[in-house]
């Protein structure tokens, strides 16, 4: 969250002083987001959902997964320097950790470029595929620390929550009625510089796409309250109604207000809501009535410091806020997981992948398939490794022809394959035996293919 310097001001005026932001120029096309009014007819897609009775209630977020994410990005800060700030190794190591992530899940993903005190600054935007583009939920949260410290609950806390949030959506095989798009902001710590800079950019046609801007900064504190922006009815609603079927009670969110991304959101009159655990503010005694933790210390007395590191996280405020975030995100896009119809032939055989050694393949024999394999084959595959950008992925049909899946790459810095590939076969026999082919093409990395699925 961006740090507030000289005296407190009264909470509407805030926002104006968050807006100085550095200027910049954005070298990729921009996708635009803006406001629908709160009672906006539903989607055909949402509503169709809800009549068939197939509308989905949000997945627990797994907390072991977001406090795996975290331990990636301290890892990172720990490798270059102690942060991951702008301008530095450890913010573009950052971008690539969680782009490789979304990349493998099957997201469409666009690295944006500005420039802001005379360092190049990256802006991450993620699209799921489907969902009514007119009507985008778009979900977002700072990546970058300050140069002080790692940014594990500032701001990694809610990059690491919307990342497994999206990464749920691509397990779960969520098909929303609405488009779902997440981002990743730049340069927060300078002046919201990356998404004020999105924002500027956007066409006013695409800006009135959006629904609500949902926005994360600091879900985590190590001494936490609950609080909710109230920039929104509805979207408060949202989120407070979830955390009242959890007997936890919430607080209108002062602290942050106007000093994180949301703002530059705000002021282009689109719809806001988030979440936040508190920064420097000191705990009352009636909030730690409320939510335990302790009173008259700050919610997170690590804000802004070189203590801002994995140990400076509340594993519980992190979990429910995590959850709170699916709930949301499935709340306001409206869809389902139903999911695409087809015959499956898997094979669950775990094989080991030398190292910068031979290729290894897995045969899956398929039958009861009328003519040829479809244009649009899917290729499941889950792959632990190390440094998956070592590894040459092929799908190789019955008639030995090959296609290419990943290529192996220097700058895909990420672990583990967990994806689908669709493959047009429409020349090959759909009948008869299918290989996987993995190759493990450099040294000094370990892994294994644990299964692999083709859908027809």
């Amino acid at each position: 969250m961006l740090e507030l310097t000289g005296p407190t001001l009264p909470r509407r005026s805030r926002r104006a002083a968050a807006l100085l932001a550095t200027g910049a120029t954005v070298t990729a096309t921009l996708l635009g987001v803006s406001p629908v009014p709160a009672n906006a007819a539903p989607t055909a897609a949402a509503a169709t959902a809800r009549s068939t009775g197939t509308a989905a209630a949000a997945p627990d977020i797994s907390v072991a997964n977001v406090k795996a994410h975290l331990g990636q990005l301290q890892s990172i800060a720990t490798a270059n320097g102690g942060n991951r700030a702008h301008g530095r190794s450890g913010y573009k190591a950052s971008i690539d950790y969680v782009k490789g992530k979304l990349d493998a899940a099957g997201f469409t993903t666009t690295v944006q470029q500005f420039t802001s005190n005379g360092a190049v600054g990256y802006n991450l935007i993620a699209d799921w595929p489907g969902g009514d583009a007119d009507h985008v939920i778009f979900s977002g949260a700072h990546l970058d620390s300050v140069s002080r410290g790692a940014g594990i609950n500032d701001n990694g806390s809610g990059s690491a929550g919307i990342l497994e949030v999206a990464l749920t959506v691509a397990k779960q095989g969520y098909k929303p009625g609405k488009h779902l798009r997440f981002a990743w902001w730049g340069a927060e710590e300078l002046g919201l510089v990356g998404s004020q800079n999105y924002v500027r950019q956007l066409p006013a046609g695409e800006r009135s796409k959006i629904d609500a801007y949902l926005n994360f900064d600091m879900i985590g504190s190590p001494n936490p309250g609950y609080f909710v922006y109230d920039d929104d009815p509805q979207l408060e609603g949202v989120f407070k109604d979830y955390f009242a079927t959890k007997n936890i009670a919430t607080e209108i969110e002062t602290e942050g207000d106007g000093r994180s991304d949301h703002a530059p959101f705000k002021n282009a009159g689109v719809r806001v809501g988030g979440l936040f655990s508190g920064a420097d503010y000191t705990k009352t005694a009636s909030q730690a009535t409320k939510w335990g933790g302790t009173a008259g210390q700050p919610f997170d007395r690590c804000y802004h410091a070189s203590c801002d590191t994995t140990a400076n996280i509340n594993d519980t405020a992190l979990d429910n806020n995590s959850d709170a975030i699916a709930h949301a995100v499935w709340t306001l896009s409206g869809g389902s997981t139903t999911p695409p119809g087809g015959k499956v032939f898997e094979s669950k055989a775990s094989l080991s992948i030398p190292d910068a050694g031979a290729a290894v393949e897995s045969p899956v024999t398929v039958s009861g398939i009328s003519g040829n394999a479809p244009s649009t084959l899917k290729a499941g595959v889950d792959i632990k490794h190390s440094y998956r950008g070592d590894l040459v992925i092929d799908l190789v049909g019955p008639s030995s022809r090959t296609y290419r899946l990943k290529d192996s790459s220097t700058d895909d810095s990420a672990a583990d394959v967990v994806a689908t590939y669709t493959v047009n076969a429409s020349a090959e026999p759909a009948n008869g035996t299918w290989k996987l082919r993995v190759q493990d093409v450099a040294a000094q990395d370990s892994g294994s293919l644990n299964s692999w699925k083709l859908t027809f």
